[in-house]
């Protein structure tokens, strides 16, 4: 949400998303059960995307094949991306603070926070519509994948964070120091 209202105020930024960096789900790492886990920093082509970040900035466009989860089926053919090097460079990225080499090429670094009840609430409804997954699939994602990664890799690199915003259901003085910021 935060980042849909920020790239419609920004019409000279681009988009750079982590979620189009999952590695193929045949190779995603598995856990106890079996079940293929997106939610460790193994499972993102770490190279690849920190190698088209600093494309982004060197001023190249870079072209990315849309990634679809397990939607292979309802999609097979996916999309073609084009993200066009811009003033601005967003990125967007669970792991991204937790990468060292993309940290150290951001400028300004926000941490979007929510409460864990809205997390799992926004996870439910994502995952059961967009990725076809039935209610107990999400909810055995949520306590043994979603939860132990953001203890361990995400809500520590809140540290990095030059400014920590707030994402419960309004955050509109937030976007407007940001864009304030990035339109200096």
């Amino acid at each position: 949400m935060f980042m849909n209202e920020l790239m419609s105020k920004l019409p000279n930024a681009s988009l750079h998303s982590m979620d189009n960096y999952y590695i193929q789900i045949t190779d995603q790492p598995k856990d106890d059960k079996g079940i293929e886990n997106f939610d460790t920093p193994q499972s993102i082509d770490q190279v690849r995307f920190t190698e088209d970040l600093q494309k982004l900035i060197a001023g190249e466009d870079i072209e990315l094949t849309e990634y679809t989860y397990n939607n292979d089926r309802d999609n097979p053919d996916p999309k073609k991306i084009l993200v066009r090097s811009n003033p601005i460079i967003l990125v967007e990225g669970i792991f991204a603070f937790h990468i060292a080499a993309v940290r150290e090429l951001l400028d300004l670094k926000l941490y979007i926070d929510a409460p864990d009840y809205l997390m799992m609430k926004r996870r439910i409804i994502r995952d059961s519509k967009e990725r076809g997954y039935d209610i107990d699939d999400v909810l055995y994602r949520y306590e043994h994948h979603v939860t132990p990664a953001y203890k361990k890799y995400i809500e520590p690199s809140k540290q990095y964070a030059d400014i920590i915003i707030p994402n419960h259901e309004d955050f509109a003085k937030a976007l407007q120091v940001i864009i304030a910021f990035l339109d200096r």
